[in-house]
């Protein structure tokens, strides 16, 4: 199962030119719920706003290459491992998610517009990857929403509880969950089970890139533009508008050994 192409074989039924045209909208669909929360929130109005008052109260003038220097580090370090997490159990879970995302993704695009179709050959290495980035979004994304989520953890609701934040994460196991199960029952020959899961592929996908106004999905967008904004002015002095640090040394006392925090 993972060395096939799910969607070759659901070119027999659906045609190629279909497949491309939903992932082209599913990409529409991204970017106009991210400009119109953007209008809405006026996101963009306040990142623009903070990084001119930022400027004004800058100590020293940060050159281009630094400035190239610390978005490279932002990006590889702070944006592609978590960084702002710590160490522990739910940066590596937080990870998982977001690699098995992305491999799941660029996948989904290459199977279905470079080997699905009449005379295109077959490719082991995308459809493993393809597969490998739907069970490591699940082994993630799961462990976070049964284990690891901190308003459960902190604050005791139960695990069943859904507020509106939570309809990218869902959504996106949603997506991942149906399309393995698809796989799975298409490669087996379960052709009622597999319509059925691909109905509920298709549903989960409409969900999350439909649903980008409401759920988290641009903060995908948002994050890594505040951490880079945020180490730019820890270089040029700005500090976000925030007062130096002090002299003397954090002092906590003992209350703070007393047990191991549940919290960010």
């Amino acid at each position: 199962m993972l060395e096939t192409n799910p969607f070759s074989l659901l070119s027999e039924v659906v045609p190629t030119v279909v497949m491309q045209g939903f992932i082209i909208a599913m990409v529409l669909l991204i970017a106009i719920g991210t400009i119109i929360q953007m209008i809405h929130h006026k996101n963009l109005t306040y990142f623009f706003n903070n990084a001119k008052k930022a400027k004004l109260q800058a100590t020293r003038e940060v050159g281009a290459a630094e400035k190239a220097k610390i978005i490279a580090k932002t990006t590889v370090y702070d944006i592609g491992t978590t960084s702002e997490l710590g160490f522990g159990k739910r940066r590596l879970a937080h990870v998982l998610g977001m690699y098995g995302t992305i491999i799941f993704w660029i996948a989904s695009t290459m199977l279905v517009f470079c080997y699905t179709g009449v005379d295109k050959t077959s490719s082991t290495l995308w459809s493993m990857l393809w597969h490998i980035g739907a069970i490591l979004t699940c082994v993630g994304g799961f462990w976070f929403w049964f284990f690891l989520r901190v308003d459960v953890s902190a604050e005791a609701h139960p695990w069943y509880r859904i507020i509106k934040a939570d309809l990218f994460v869902l959504a996106l196991l949603a997506c991942s969950t149906f399309g393995l199960a698809w796989s799975y029952t298409q490669f087996n020959g379960q052709v009622g089970l597999s319509f059925l899961f691909f109905a509920l592929f298709v549903v989960s996908n409409l969900v999350l890139f439909g649903g980008v106004y409401w759920s988290k999905f641009a903060h995908m967008f948002y994050k890594p533009g505040a951490a880079i904004q945020k180490n730019l002015a820890e270089a040029d002095g700005s500090r976000d508008n925030l007062p130096p640090p002090a002299d003397a040394p954090e002092q906590f006392g003992l209350g703070i050994k007393r047990e191991e925090p549940k919290h960010y």
